[in-house]
């Protein structure tokens, strides 16, 4: 595995990731860029994928976006980000981290392999269970990522 480039995605990425990132709108990803709440992998210099957060009760990390193209998929990556994020949050002092998936998808797995577990759902009309995972952030021998 090629060691990837994780930074932090700027105004020029915009064009870029609005192209792929259907989830948000225009004008909220703008804002969760420039709030720095966007984190990309680069491999060879082409994008690998990213991870988008915001803040939950505007004190909770919560990871809203984990996605990377398939050609990226099931090689660690993933993890790698994940980690870098966990990082990134523990030193900017906050101690625990929340995400959520669907039942139906397999990210779920990924998520509890990482070391986050159950802590709640979410049933709205017509859509499957939405869980909610929580993760502690310990990084006692922090690096920069």
């Amino acid at each position: 595995m090629e060691k990837p480039e994780i930074r932090y995605a700027t105004a020029e990425d915009f064009p870029l990731l609005h192209g792929h990132d259907r989830h948000i709108s225009a004008n909220e990803l703008q804002n969760s860029i420039a709030a720095k709440r966007v984190l990309f992998m680069l491999c060879g210099g082409q994008l690998a994928g990213w991870l988008r957060y915001n803040l939950f009760w505007d004190n909770l990390p919560f990871l809203n976006m984990l996605y990377f193209f398939e050609a990226y998929r099931r090689k660690g990556y993933g993890g790698q980000l994940l980690q870098c994020w966990e990082q990134e949050m523990s030193m900017a002092g906050y101690r625990e981290a929340l995400t959520s998936t669907l039942a139906s998808e397999q990210g779920q797995f990924f998520f509890r392999k990482s070391g986050y577990a159950d802590c709640g759902s979410l049933l709205l009309p017509g859509e499957p269970l939405e869980i909610i995972l929580r993760k502690e952030l310990v990084y006692s021998n922090m690096q920069n990522c």
